[in-house]
């Protein structure tokens, strides 16, 4: 057999059609490991994790099989080709995948934000790998305990994740005494400063921006709640970064 015609009959079209399905259920599980991540406005979501868990299942496959040509049927190797590696293209995604995950972090002031997305895209292509070699169980596994481990982690939090970021930016006449009831308020409250700046304007207004984390049990409309009857507010903003 030639080497040509041994190309053209490398696979059936059942094999084919095995491949279809691994990378089809990749981009499944992607899909809802994704789905949970968007749900939580988090800006890698159900198209980035999709496309990640079905690009690495077709990079295993390719790692896997496109390197049958280098054999001839009988096992003997073709000229040239000894010593090749199937397995460096798998290897590549996991370290590719690396700096992908490494766009969803991003540090404001002394907090260090999308960690989790992180591992979460790093998981997403390696569960694409897994089914990309043909591991439907380990793969679909996989994405449930992803799944349910993220989603009670959210439910009931631990540590540092029981605290919750907030950013506020309020504008108030300045008060000196104020500065005394808003720190008391806050170390009564467990309420965390990370980061933050103040702008003096001429007509006598003071601009507070800072970034805060609040235990669950403390939400920033109680914070907001507190500026409006302790100071002479004249305007304020806030958002979460949770």
């Amino acid at each position: 057999m030639t080497l040509a015609s041994y190309l053209q009959s490398q696979f059936t079209a059942a094999q084919e059609l095995e491949f279809l399905l691994r990378i089809l259920a990749a981009g499944l599980c992607g899909g809802v490991i994704g789905l949970e991540r968007s749900r939580r406005l988090k800006e890698a979501g159900i198209r980035t994790h999709v496309i990640v868990c079905l690009t690495a299942a077709l990079m295993m496959i390719i790692s896997k099989y496109g390197f049958a040509d280098l054999t001839a049927p009988d096992g003997a190797d073709f000229n040239g080709v000894r010593g090749a590696d199937s397995a460096r293209i798998a290897a590549q995604v996991v370290s590719g995948v690396s700096f992908l995950g490494a766009g969803a972090i991003f540090k404001s002031g002394n907090t260090i934000k999308g960690l989790t997305t992180a591992a979460g895209i790093w998981a997403t292509s390696g569960i694409g790998l897994a089914l990309g070699a043909g591991m439907y169980v380990l793969g679909i596994a996989s994405t449930l305990i992803v799944i349910v481990f993220q989603t009670l982690m959210h439910r009931f939090t631990f540590g540092a994740e029981s605290m919750t970021s907030h950013y506020l930016s309020f504008t108030m006449g300045a008060d000196r005494a104020f500065r005394d009831v808003f720190n008391q308020y806050m170390e009564e409250n467990r309420i965390q400063v990370t980061d933050s700046d103040l702008t003096y304007s001429v007509d006598g207004l003071v601009t507070c921006n800072m970034i805060l984390k609040t235990p669950h049990t403390i939400s920033i409309y109680d914070v907001d709640q507190f500026l409006h009857e302790r100071c002479a507010l004249r305007k304020i903003s806030y958002s979460n970064f949770a």
